[in-house]
């Protein structure tokens, strides 16, 4: 799986497990559609955010054709996906289409009323549909990986991923997609946030690789400031009480998606 960059903030954090192969998730190009896309992950055939919005959690590569963005991806569907089960904002004229209604039949000629038919008997219960593979989200502190405005992995840092992550990820049977997304504070520009975030997002992938983590399972995300964690107010003069402060918002999240993921 390549890497995709999509603006805005980083969404996810380490870990979930996933079930099918990558071949059967990645995107074609014929299903490209811009804009924003949402389903209810309960039954969904789509790799879908734990941190989005019902109608906006269907995680999308984050380049296509020079677009960057939430505006320029292609649906990541699952193993188990069909036509369908396609959504109409990822898929466009493959999502089944209501039948036309059919033309009212004639009204039949009077007849002799027939002796009641017996009773049909009643239809079997559908199978169950397979469980949705678990998602887990991981949230790692960037003063725990990265010094401030930096992107290189601290040691500590490393033991970090080694035991946030890495340890919960021999309890996936069936991996689909790790999902790595930098966040950064609102110190400094939009342009340069953004690329810092990216730059973490990419060295965690990178240890994770290193540690035996397929990299084509991987998708990284770099979100820059435009996701600050809710709740967390700083109106400090002082640009050191200020950093402390804002400390929350640097991190990097990390979502595992795959089968038998330990929740």
């Amino acid at each position: 799986m390549t890497r995709r960059l999509v603006s805005g903030v980083f969404g996810g954090a380490l870990v979930a497990a996933f079930a099918g192969s990558v071949a059967a998730q990645a995107p074609a190009t014929a299903g490209y559609r811009p804009g924003v896309a949402g389903c209810d992950p309960r039954n969904c055939a789509y790799v879908v955010s734990a941190t989005g919005t019902p109608d906006n959690n269907i995680v999308k590569s984050g380049v296509y054709n020079g677009a960057r963005g939430l505006q320029g991806g292609l649906c990541w569907r699952t193993a188990y996906w069909s036509p369908a089960m396609a959504v109409p904002a990822c898929e466009g004229d493959i999502a089944p289409k209501p039948a036309p209604a059919p033309a009212p039949a004639p009204a039949p000629a009077p007849a002799a009323k027939p002796a009641p038919a017996p009773a049909p008997a009643p239809a079997p219960a559908p199978a169950p549909k397979p469980a949705a593979p678990a998602v887990q989200k991981i949230t790692l502190a960037s003063k725990a990986l990265f010094d401030f405005d930096k992107a290189v992995l601290r040691p500590d840092g490393r033991q970090a991923i080694d035991n946030d992550v890495i340890s919960k990820l021999s309890g996936v049977q069936k991996l689909e997609l790790v999902l790595v997304t930098g966040h950064t504070d609102r110190i400094g520009s939009q342009q340069y946030n953004q690329r810092l975030s990216e730059r973490r997002a990419d060295a965690v992938r990178d240890y994770l690789v290193s540690r035996g983590v397929p990299k084509d399972r991987i998708e990284t995300l770099g979100m820059g400031k435009t996701q600050p964690v809710p709740g967390v107010v700083c109106n400090q003069k002082n640009l050191k009480e200020l950093i402390a402060c804002l400390a929350p918002n640097r991190r990097v999240e990390v979502e595992v998606k795959g089968e038998g993921a330990a929740r």
